[in-house]
């Protein structure tokens, strides 16, 4: 079960008697990428109540908390889980009718070096292609004072200085943003009243660990741990192994630091306070409730509305994260063993890397932030391009001697290619920017739909776009410049016939390769470009906006395909192959808003949704496939239910919203993410300034839902029946241009 808060997330549990949980913070990468747990945690009481009793486990969403409540005999225990929102501190609260004694312990797997063999090095940057051996090093965990200390410090060394070699990017090494260097994570945990104990030996699902035990001194009825969090970038190593060595500078600056942190603790009453007021808050911005008044949980609608909420959950527990929520699991990762049996790989775990970004997959987990009012919670993720910008621009200037920000698919959180998915073993006179990868190559339009989530927070929630304005023109040079420039490689002239770019190659997303003019690169600057133009007329010089304009003027139309008598979208002019199973062809409904309902020319997206034969051949709900979204975009009421409610159905595990692996891992984040997107459009599109309500909704079912719409609108809806009962328009200027579209 999920608990989480600010940037935390804890998976707790209980087993055999005890309560357990998981640590993990955003932001804490080791050397080789892998985004590290910061440990277990194991409660044991006795006399034990969550022993041959009555035994509840409760997620309260209003509230943010986790409750375990035991019974036997006359003794009934409470422990209380909480995540402070505005702190990185975890707190746990022990409430008994009789006195028992608490013993806490601090579990770590690593407590000893361990050399990454095989897949389990698909948690790190290296995936299947590790230059050497690779190692997960040792954490330093300790008894000090009455707590129990513990940090990991990454090496001189890593992936990073790996990566910049491979990628012939050595004489700019010094101006490149690199995350890893001299990054000290970890925290300390105590209880009131309890002291060391024993420090021993265990194994847990395959996986040895070393434990760091704290003992009440006398039976209480109450008591209390704390763990609090510290991360920092130190300024100084010592030692050429880089390690934290015994009152060494780093060390004791990360100290001073983590003591800085426990020295401000805010009252635990006060803070307790504030967080429940933070994710009240959050749930009153918005919902959806399907069935409200029949909540039958084998109802399969029920459960797509539940799950919505419980997907939402999670994504806000990295409201306030240094790094975006990630596709592949987010904050709530566990045993790989419970997800695939032959994998005897520790909790650090997640297919598809810790600190690779995978835009393709990223992208779901944010898009749906705008409507339910979340775009405060878009920040990680903007921040995450924002840092990598210098590093993108300095690859075109080195490999092409042109301006703009180069952004490949599968991008390291230094900017740079996965140095696997760019590949070791390459032509030598291979062009260097370019991965030599036949699923990635040329995939670069991936970052435009995070420039159109950045101006989408300006309509939606007022937020100020003038921070994003010289990442979102960088990314927009790399393409007016990049493509004249191959043209010119080719031939006398930079631009067609008709004066518009030739985009190729390029890349109709994983699937259509070595395309020309690719109908998703196409739909993205056109889109991107034509909302720069339309932000008010604030933003931007007159020089600006005359650029935007004779770039949109450059961008290529779309191209048509006729199929049995049915013009419908085509993914580009030409491609060579299809490598992947994506519908970009669709992707002017998703995301690029160009076609859908109160759209023109609705009927040839339509046919290119029933009658393109890969669309049909590629629809599913699993993981990151979006037809769903398509099919609400488009109207089609009964595809887009059946696709929503097969994505956002119990997942089969304990926890109902922990979906996967899919195409990824678990719990899988996108695939709750575009199950989410699918009953937002299912009840609210937008055009201009239109709203359209149910353009894709079932009469049958019941609904009470609050979502925004641009221009700082929300709208709350009930839905009885069929007909709209209640209807609430704030402004209640925009009510004139609501319209319900119910069939």
């Amino acid at each position: 079960m999920p608990c989480g808060g600010g940037d935390i997330g804890l998976n707790v549990w209980s087993e055999n008697g005890d309560v357990l949980f998981y640590i993990a913070r955003s932001g804490t990468f080791d050397e080789n990428n892998s985004l590290l747990k910061l440990g277990r945690v194991r409660l044991r009481l006795t006399p034990n109540p969550f022993e041959k009793g009555t035994f509840k486990q409760e997620l309260a969403l209003q509230t943010g908390d986790v409750t375990l409540t035991g019974t036997v005999g006359k003794t009934t225990a409470r422990v209380h889980v909480w995540v402070d929102v505005f702190r990185p501190i975890v707190h746990v609260e022990v409430n008994s009718t009789e006195k028992l004694t608490a013993t806490a312990s601090y579990e770590s797997w690593r407590f000893e070096d361990r050399v990454l063999k095989g897949k389990e090095n698909n948690q790190n940057s290296y995936k299947w292609a590790p230059q050497g051996e690779v190692k997960t090093r040792h954490d330093s965990i300790s008894f000090r004072g009455h707590t129990v200390e513990f940090f990991h410090q990454n090496q001189p060394q890593t992936v990073f200085d790996v990566a910049v070699q491979q990628q012939g990017l050595a004489t700019v090494k010094t101006q490149l943003f690199n995350p890893l260097q001299n990054l000290v994570f970890g925290g300390v945990l105590w209880g009131e009243n309890m002291q060391p104990a024993s420090t021993t030996d265990g194994q847990y699902l395959r996986t040895p660990y070393r434990s760091w035990q704290l003992k009440s001194r006398a039976p209480a009825h109450n008591h209390s741990l704390t763990l609090v969090l510290h991360t920092a970038h130190v300024t100084s190593q010592q030692g050429h192994l880089g390690l934290l060595a015994i009152n060494s500078p780093a060390k004791v600056q990360w100290q001073a630091g983590l003591q800085q942190v426990i020295s401000t603790l805010p009252n635990p009453l006060a803070a307790r306070r504030r967080t429940v007021a933070w994710w009240r808050g959050y749930w009153n911005r918005s919902f959806i409730h399907i069935q409200p008044s029949q909540p039958t949980a084998n109802a399969p609608e029920w459960q797509a509305g539940r799950n919505y909420q419980l997907m939402r959950y999670m994504l806000g527990c990295n409201a306030f994260g240094t790094s975006p929520t990630k596709f592949n699991g987010g904050l709530f990762t566990y045993d790989p063993v419970l997800t695939d049996s032959t994998l005897k790989f520790t909790p650090d775990f997640r297919n598809w890397g810790g600190g690779t970004h995978t835009a393709q997959n990223q992208r779901l987990v944010y898009w749906p932030m705008l409507k339910s009012g979340d775009a405060a919670l878009m920040k990680p993720q903007f921040d995450f391009y924002l840092r990598l910008l210098r590093n993108a621009e300095l690859r075109s200037q080195t490999y092409w001697r042109h301006p703009g920000a180069c952004f490949t698919e599968q991008l390291e959180n230094f900017g740079l290619p996965n140095p696997a998915e760019y590949n070791w073993k390459r032509p030598t006179d291979f062009d260097k920017g370019l991965e030599y990868n036949a699923w990635l190559e040329y995939e670069w339009d991936t970052v435009l739909e995070f420039c159109l989530m950045m101006l989408e927070t300006e309509r939606y929630a007022s937020q100020d776009a003038t921070p994003y304005l010289p990442f979102i023109e960088s990314c927009l040079t790399f393409f007016d410049e990049h493509y004249q420039y191959l043209a010119r490689q080719r031939g006398a002239k930079a631009l067609d016939g008709e004066g518009h770019l030739v985009l190729y190659p390029g890349s109709g997303a994983e699937t259509y390769k070595m395309a020309y003019n690719s109908t998703s690169t196409i739909a993205g600057l056109r889109t991107v470009l034509t909302r720069l133009l339309e932000l008010p007329p604030a933003y931007g010089t007159l020089e600006q906006r005359q650029k935007w304009t004779a770039m949109l003027s450059r961008i290529p139309p779309f191209n048509f395909r006729e199929i049995d008598g049915h013009k419908m979208l085509a993914p580009a002019k030409t491609w060579e192959r299809i490598n992947n199973t994506e519908s970009p062809q669709l992707y002017p409904v998703f995301p690029w808003d160009i076609y859908g309902v109160g759209k023109p020319d609705l009927t040839t997206a339509v046919n290119t949704y029933r009658y393109d034969p890969d669309v049909q051949k590629f629809r599913s709900h699993v993981g990151w496939k979006q037809h769903n979204l398509f099919a609400a975009r488009l109207g089609l009421t009964n595809e887009a239910a059946e696709l929503t409610v097969q994505k956002l159905q119990d997942s089969g595990r304990r926890f109902p919203a922990f979906w996967g692996p899919g195409y990824d891992w678990a719990p899988d984040h996108n695939w709750g993410g575009s199950g989410m997107l699918g009953l937002q459009e299912m009840l609210l599109q937008t055009n201009g300034r239109k709203i359209y309500l149910l353009s894709a909704w079932p009469k049958a079912w019941d609904v009470h839902f609050k979502l925004h719409a641009p221009y700082q609108t929300t709208v709350e809806a009930v839905v009885k029946g069929g007909k709209i009962q209640e209807l609430k328009v704030s402004p209640e200027a925009r009510r004139a241009d609501v319209e319900v579209l119910l069939k």
